[in-house]
């Protein structure tokens, strides 16, 4: 076990979590990182390449969550496939176009004017749009979650 190891460790996981909040810092691989980087401090000692596979589908879960929270919200408030592709391509576009702030407004405008193509009302293109912003809500507390069990998991390992 490495005492600064563990520190540094707990920076990368502390700035996990602040970035899964917050969009201007990679979330989970940054908790990834942590992990490989108390691997170093011990030689990889009870880190076997299984762990960090596992850790690294963990990773590509949250990823997965990222994409799909928003269009689960856009199906669950009766959006239209253009507003789920509006959703998609809003997040894409905003994180290019606005950075961190992009990517929590972008899947909103995206969504709105994914269903405002498909003829809606514009109350409708807004509660469909308000969908999105509440399925990304949610995607932050799965993927919180699932951050969580994999710190968890790895302070389990090393202790």
């Amino acid at each position: 076990m490495s005492i600064p190891g563990i520190i540094i460790s707990v920076v990368f996981f502390t700035a996990g979590i602040i970035g899964t909040v917050l969009p201007a810092l990679p979330g989970a691989p940054l908790i990834w990182l942590g992990m490989l980087i108390y691997g170093v401090f011990v030689n990889f000692n009870n880190l076997p390449w299984t762990f960090f596979l596992g850790q690294g589908l963990a990773v590509a879960l949250i990823f997965l969550v990222d994409y799909l929270a928003g269009i689960w919200g856009v199906n669950r408030y009766g959006g239209s496939k253009a507003a789920a592709w509006g959703c998609i391509l809003g997040g894409l576009l905003g994180v290019l176009l606005a950075g961190p702030f992009g990517l929590i407004i972008g899947p909103f405008v995206g969504a709105v004017a994914g269903e405002l193509y498909q003829k809606s009302s514009l109350e409708k293109a807004f509660q469909v749009g308000i969908g999105s912003m509440i399925g990304l809500l949610g995607g932050v507390v799965l993927k919180l979650a699932i951050e969580v069990v994999m710190i968890v998991w790895f302070f389990m390992v090393i202790f």
